[in-house]
């Protein structure tokens, strides 16, 4: 009797060791989770663009050599291309708003008066003449009851302007970071089979493999295309001088990443430049946008390369919630997260499958 309460007590005794270790090891992970959580999203979009871009980098390197000289000259141009539009045209876009503002303060605005078909538009017609004839007459006093709405519309586009200038900072930030992981990918990339391995047993290296294939294949055929596109509709709207360019061209890339057609937005934009003029510059300017928002049937399959295949709704839904979670970047961090675990989704189920075969087989046998 006494031999097992003894051991009764030595039970309870590793019980209570092992659980204030356990409890010790969750509140370390926990406070290093807190510790990290700021740095996760800039961290984890700088890896993805060193998966991204390791082929390019390596091939040039095989070329001219010199990686370091050539992961910097990435880097600066990246951050170039990223820092001086924004720098330009943020401030042009928030000097137009406070033109609009201003001009709506002192009712410069002239606005001609509606005709009488105005009148005849089915269920509004009789509210929408009213309305433009008194605003025809004095835009000031007509939009006197809309003014806090107004001032508020304002106050978040400038908002909306900040976060997308903190996002632009968070991209350079992440390109640093991959231009780091670069210089020293052998040791990353060793670290990152050896992680695989450990976690996954003999399918480590095959997992690795395999979610090397994915964030690639995203960001190159999805991503690398919403990028690019929203790039260049952003040059063609900054020359002609389009209001709010950047936003226009961040929602390009935002419906491109979701699979939506760009023309959504690049239709109005041309529509807005021909209601300024209508020359041969307004028809070039209507032709390039059109070939823009055409540009991605061309692009993915070039860009796409050798990748895996992951339905679009996996990337829709991991953009979106991505971007509700973390923001701007969580749209492109969202998309990768959650086609890899798609993708790992797949091969854990194909595993299952496989072993599942091999033991009809033996069964058969």
């Amino acid at each position: 009797m006494p031999q097992q309460k003894s051991q009764r007590d030595e039970k309870v005794s590793i019980a209570i060791e092992i659980a204030i270790k356990i409890s010790i090891i969750a509140l370390v992970v926990y406070m290093s989770y807190l510790i990290a959580k700021p740095f996760m999203a800039i961290v984890v979009w700088g890896i993805i663009i060193a998966v991204a871009i390791s082929p390019l980098v390596n091939m040039l390197e095989q070329r001219f050599g010199h990686r370091k000289k050539i992961i910097t000259a990435i880097t600066i141009a990246v951050i170039a291309s990223l820092a001086l539009p924004t720098y330009a045209l943020s401030g042009k876009t928030i000097e137009t708003s406070q033109n609009i503002m201003q001009t709506l303060q002192e009712g410069n605005i002239t606005i001609p008066p509606p005709t009488e078909k105005v009148k005849e538009w089915p269920v509004i017609g009789e509210q929408a003449y009213t309305f433009w004839d008194n605003a025809s007459h004095n835009l000031k006093k007509t939009l006197a009851p809309f003014s806090k709405e107004i001032k508020s519309s304002i106050k978040t586009l400038l908002s909306s302007i900040g976060g997308l200038i903190g996002t632009v900072f968070l991209f350079i930030g992440s390109m640093i970071i991959a231009a780091l992981l670069l210089i020293g990918s052998e040791g990353a990339v060793k670290f990152y089979k050896d992680l695989s391995c450990r976690l996954m047993g003999d399918k480590g290296k095959e997992w690795a493999t395999l979610s090397t294939l994915t964030i690639r294949s995203v960001v190159n055929g999805v991503i690398g295309v919403a990028v690019i596109q929203s790039f260049f509709a952003l040059i063609g709207m900054a020359l002609m001088g389009v209001p709010l360019a950047m936003v226009w061209a961040v929602g390009i890339m935002f419906l491109t990443i979701i699979q939506v057609p760009a023309l959504l937005i690049i239709g109005p934009v041309i529509a807005y430049v021909f209601a300024q003029a209508s020359g041969t510059t307004e028809v070039i300017f209507a032709i390039y946008m059109v070939l823009v928002g055409a540009s991605d049937g061309v692009l993915k399959p070039i860009l796409m390369g050798r990748g895996v295949d992951v339905p679009m709704l996996v990337i829709l839904i991991g953009a979106i919630g991505g971007m509700m979670l973390m923001g701007m970047i969580g749209l492109f961090v969202g998309a990768v997260i959650f086609a890899l675990a798609y993708t790992l989704f797949g091969f854990w189920m194909g595993d299952l499958n496989d072993e599942g075969k091999t033991v009809s087989d033996a069964t058969l046998k």
